[in-house]
């Protein structure tokens, strides 16, 4: 059988580059001359621009989003006995590095309407014991700045964020990673500034975290040979940082065209609402970077109906995905956790009716059109059955 041809991909990477092809292999060509394949110029220059893009003063590349929560935690001397705020929709980097440094990750529903974290539920679990919240800035919508500058005030908590899929998003005069003590980003391909592999940063305007971040990423060596203190090898490649380099200047323009093709799919996909088809709120305006653009198919208590509309879609050559199907609670791997079904209905509810559409730059209005399109027929073709039955 026959495959049909994709018509739109989730995510073509080749409309970005091919237009800084040459630049891209200039950046790559210039490491290969110098050598210097570990910790190298590269890094050094692209840790230095990316932080001020994001206006922090300080960055660290490490090998990974993944560790850079991780080791951004250690840095920030949570650890063993902390207690630990972050939200159970989100990915399971998030609940992983808090579990890497030893700390004791507490759950959070979310609001229905955006997906990001409800800080009114988490104001309900703090305890002597907590120490930090991390605000995930889901689907590159950051937080709410001021609520997160409110709550930690109040309770006296440190703010990490994780802004894996916030590049330069911006909410009321902040930019994602300058709000709190220090915040994570990856790099991952797809991200809104993707390398060509694996890749993270911590980024803070604390000179002492970046320095023990600097440490920790390279066997917690304070100079060479000299290990202060227990850290890994998770250094993010010279080569990478130099590709990311390159397309650092053109991001806020993809981060543009992201929040325009948004703004037409919100648009053409307004007159669906009766049927179900809500997109996840945007409360930031111009400063939400649509990392994804994910809508809830409503009024489903289960994610079949879901599964039929991705699969209509996949027959007819579009491309979708679910970020993400089972919250953090409900995984495997944490049952140990203690936590059960339905302790988290908002994000359980998300889970079963979320369904992410191609974001991408270059994603043309036509192709949006053909989307929209043939979701509208999906849903007319079941407003026929239910009128037939």
């Amino acid at each position: 059988m026959n495959k049909m041809a994709v018509r739109v991909p989730f995510v073509d990477l080749n409309l970005q580059h091919q237009p800084i092809q040459n630049q891209l292999e200039q950046a790559i060509n210039s490491v290969l001359h110098r050598g210097d394949f570990v910790l190298g110029k590269a890094v050094a220059d692209f840790e230095t621009a990316f932080a001020a893009a994001s206006s922090s003063q300080y960055g660290v590349g490490v090998a990974s989003g993944t560790d850079a929560i991780a080791l951004g935690l250690q840095a920030c001397n949570i650890g063993v006995g902390d207690e630990v705020i972050l939200p159970a929709n989100t990915f399971v980097a998030t609940l992983i590095g808090v579990l890497r440094v030893g700390a004791k990750p507490i759950l959070v529903d979310c609001d229905p309407d955006t997906a990001l974290i409800d800080l009114a539920a988490a104001a309900k679990v703090v305890t002597a014991q907590t120490k930090a919240i991390i605000p995930v800035h889901l689907y590159g919508q950051m937080v709410s700045p001021k609520q997160l500058l409110d709550f930690a005030a109040t309770y006296k908590l440190l703010i990490f964020e994780d802004a894996a899929q916030a590049h330069l998003a911006e909410r009321e005069g902040y930019r994602a990673g300058s709000v709190g003590t220090a915040a994570a980003f990856s790099f991952y391909p797809s991200k809104n500034l993707g390398a060509f592999g694996d890749g993270g940063m911590l980024i803070t305007k604390d000179p002492e975290i970046a320095q023990k971040m600097v440490r920790l990423r390279n066997y917690g060596a304070a100079q060479k040979y000299v290990h202060v203190e227990p850290g890994t090898n998770s250094r993010l490649d010279t080569l990478q940082a130099a590709v990311l380099q390159a397309k650092l200047p053109y991001l806020q323009q993809w981060n543009s065209d992201r929040n325009s093709i948004a703004q037409q799919y919100d648009t053409q996909l307004a007159s669906l609402a009766s049927a179900g088809i809500i997109p996840v709120q945007n409360q930031s305006g111009a400063g939400h970077v649509y990392h994804l653009y994910v809508i809830k198919i409503d009024d489903s208590t289960s994610p079949e109906r879901r599964q039929q509309i991705q699969d209509k879609l996949s027959a007819v050559g579009i491309q979708t995905g679910i970020h993400y199907p089972i919250p953090c609670h409900l995984q495997p791997a944490f049952t140990y956790l203690g936590y059960q079904p339905g302790d988290f209905p908002h994000s359980e509810k998300l889970a079963k009716q979320i369904l992410s559409l191609p974001m991408y730059p270059g994603l043309s209005s036509s192709q949006i059109q053909e989307v929209v399109a043939e979701i509208t027929s999906i849903m007319s073709g079941e407003q026929q059955q239910l009128l037939s039955v």
